[in-house]
């Protein structure tokens, strides 16, 4: 296993980014349509074709998801990832066409110091176009994609993954992808560890572990981010076989891994959103066990993703914010 997203059979991830820009787009490509659903807790989301994941919707699955910056702008990067699809003729057959299904969802990176002026049409489009044209089982993590541009109240944002095994005796996988823009912290106050420390494995996000007494600024209100300008999407993914009501419960139980990673998380003008899907290889066996303990696996997984999206983030030129790894980690890579 790669503690990945694209542990979970069947699923390929792809960047594209701009540092001139800075901002990019992540394409999650399905070798075969899933089938998925959605929970927004921000008070603030910026979305693409998430009505018809509502399990009384009539699409029953969906080809791909765009997560992007960029704000209302980055909601054409679906259009691009919808094209690379068309090409490859893929998509929900109707009148005889094929139209791939791709929801989005958009993080705010447009005040970050990149040069946002595009002209007339955004360059999101062909940003969502190169991302779907590069997934893979490998992708970048950090700096890279929808987290290119990201940030959070005191840290540079960015991609994270995370992957587990999700019931001991049942062969289930659960896969997360967090692109952390974050009004919040991820780390404790202004410490070095993570609030997602008690979940960490292999210490894969520097194995801190969480501070032996909390820090008088742990829960201290971040006044370094502006209010408004955040979101964090994720996405989370299993092998075990689901329907749309139960995709729905896999993603409000996920998540419960932003508000384990993120203090505070889901403020009225963050547009926090956690998609799921199921490429349903294996049937439950418990159709109600079996499904809390996956919820309570992809909690966990997100959690981890989220710091891992920090910890291995780089510091973005035209950002004036520091990296985890510029402050913590010693030259050889390891945290100090």
């Amino acid at each position: 296993m790669r503690n990945s997203l694209t542990d979970v059979a069947g699923i390929r991830v792809g960047h594209a980014g701009d540092e001139r820009l800075g901002s990019g787009v992540t394409a999650i490509l399905f070798d075969r349509p899933v089938v998925a659903a959605v929970d927004v807790r921000g008070g603030g989301p910026g979305t693409r074709e998430t009505d018809l994941l509502d399990p009384s919707a009539t699409v029953a699955a969906i080809d791909a998801l765009s997560l992007s910056g960029g704000s209302a702008f980055g909601l054409d990067a679906a259009a691009g990832i919808v094209a690379r699809l068309a090409e490859t003729g893929r998509g929900f057959a109707v009148g005889g066409m094929r139209v791939p299904i791709v929801p989005g969802a958009i993080l705010f990176d447009l005040a970050n110091g990149g040069d946002k002026g595009w002209g007339r049409f955004s360059p999101y489009r062909d940003l969502g176009y190169a991302a779907a044209v590069a997934a893979s089982e490998d992708f970048a993590l950090g700096t890279a994609g929808a987290g290119l541009g990201a940030r959070t109240a005191n840290l540079k944002g960015g991609i994270g993954t995370a992957s587990a095994e999700a019931v001991p005796d049942r062969p289930f996988r659960v896969g997360a992808l967090a692109a952390v823009n974050a009004f919040g912290r991820v780390t404790v106050g202004q410490g070095p560890q993570f609030w997602a420390a008690p979940f960490e494995r292999s210490s894969e996000f520097g194995g801190l572990g969480f501070p032996a007494a909390m820090p008088a600024d742990a829960f201290t209100w971040p006044r370094e981010a502006l209010l408004g300008t955040n979101t964090t999407l994720a996405v989370i993914a299993t092998d075990a076989a689901l329907t749309k009501a139960e995709a729905k419960r896999l993603a409000v139980a996920a998540q419960d891994g932003l508000a384990r990673a993120i203090h505070p998380v889901h403020t009225p003008l963050d547009g926090d959103v956690v998609f799921s899907v199921s490429t349903g290889r294996l049937p439950l066996a418990d159709t109600v066990g079996d499904l809390a303990r996956i919820g309570a696996a992809a909690a966990d997984v997100l959690a981890r993703a989220v710091a891992i999206g920090v910890f291995s983030a780089t510091r973005l030129p035209c950002l004036d914010l520091p990296a985890w790894r510029e402050l913590y980690a010693s030259p050889s890579g390891k945290a100090t």
